[in-house]
């Protein structure tokens, strides 16, 4: 099977923590905040900037489309993304109306990346029932790409009422408006994304990301059945991050913030405590925690593309009890000096082999 072409994306990934009350800022504070963070996204060359849809009170991500479409014009170049959008409890109308409104403002720089979501708030809140999780997002995404695909739509599921010869309007500028499936490392999911031919994101927040390789090869191995040209497959990673002019700076600050929330998570979910020691395994060089300085940072992002044949990585860097410079410092660091050695590093890779 052909590998990917050594050429990458880099960019960022949010949930817009807030966390008001709690050391954080006010949920409108972070929201101005990301507006800031995109136009020096777009600034420093990043290729991305991608918004996850969440419904708790430590997040201000409820509506991404709108978010972002509040820097489509103080920003050129930078795509726009959720990242996800939790598709199994939204409209497909309206979600395919949001980002093409987007798209058309942004001048064809907006993109959907569709999943079930990790958290579930939105499922009671939007009032559906969570015994339907696998069917919501299996129907509700046959119906976004019907919708993408043809300006009238004719469509009947089990969970929406039906649609007769319809149209969805307005049209997004790109054709297709790009959606892409993102997992937390399903085999379904990325199966399922094979068979589409759609673009995947996995996020990778433990363990060793060279483990997810099987599934890559899943993902390609399902697309070539259904005719799909491996060469053309766009596959994309999010990790934690955080960069300072030195390794050791950066783990400091960074650690107690990320020891916070995951511990929060933790406590929700089961996990055992996180720990320092967890920390240092997850910074090491085959580990899913992109923390250093920009040279560290981006020979572990160069060896993630080696494992897994990256076309994008995506840093997510969101703790606001961090003060916000130290962010906006990671975006700069992120743009104007591990794009340039990754892209640099990559391109020589491709000279040594065709020589």
């Amino acid at each position: 099977m052909s590998s990917q072409t050594n050429t990458m994306e880099i960019g960022m990934s949010t949930f817009l923590h807030a966390n008001p009350g709690n050391g954080g800022v006010s949920h409108a504070e972070r929201l101005r905040q990301a507006i800031e963070e995109m136009q020096l996204a777009d600034q420093v060359g990043l290729d991305v900037y991608a918004i996850g849809e969440h419904h708790r009170t430590e997040y201000t991500s409820s509506s991404p489309a709108v978010i972002l479409a509040a820097a489509a014009a103080t920003t050129k170049r930078i795509r726009l993304s959720s990242a996800v959008t939790v598709l199994s409890s939204d409209d497909p109308v309206r979600v395919y109306q949001d980002f093409a409104t987007l798209d058309g403002l942004s001048n064809g720089r907006a993109e959907i990346m569709a999943g079930r979501g990790s958290f579930i708030e939105s499922f009671p809140l939007f009032g559906y029932d969570l015994k339907d999780y696998e069917e919501l997002y299996e129907e509700k995404l046959e119906l976004l790409l019907k919708i993408r695909a043809s300006e009238k739509v004719t469509w009947r599921g089990g969970h929406r009422p039906a649609i007769n010869n319809m149209g969805v309007y307005p049209r997004a500028q790109q054709e297709p408006l790009p959606v892409w499936i993102g997992t937390g490392g399903s085999p379904e999911s990325a199966v399922r994304a094979g068979l589409l031919g759609l673009p995947i994101v996995f996020s990778i927040l433990g363990g060793e990301p060279q483990r997810f390789a099987p599934l890559v090869e899943l993902y390609k191995e399902a697309a070539v059945k259904a005719g799909h040209d491996p060469n053309k497959l766009q596959i994309a990673t999010h990790s934690h991050g955080f960069i300072s002019d030195t390794t050791q700076e950066a783990a400091e600050r960074h650690y107690p913030v990320m020891a916070a929330q995951m511990n929060q998570i933790g406590r929700e979910r089961g996990w055992p405590p996180y720990t320092r020691d967890s920390y240092d395994a997850a910074r090491s060089l085959h580990g899913a925690l992109y923390v250093g300085d920009p040279e560290y940072v981006a020979e572990k992002i160069v060896l993630l593309h080696k494992n897994l044949g990256l076309t994008r990585f995506m840093m997510y860097n969101d703790f606001s009890s961090l003060p916000h410079r130290d962010l906006l410092r990671t975006i700069e660091l992120l743009g104007t000096k591990v794009a340039p050695m990754v892209r640099k590093e990559l391109a020589r890779q491709t000279s040594d082999h065709n020589v």
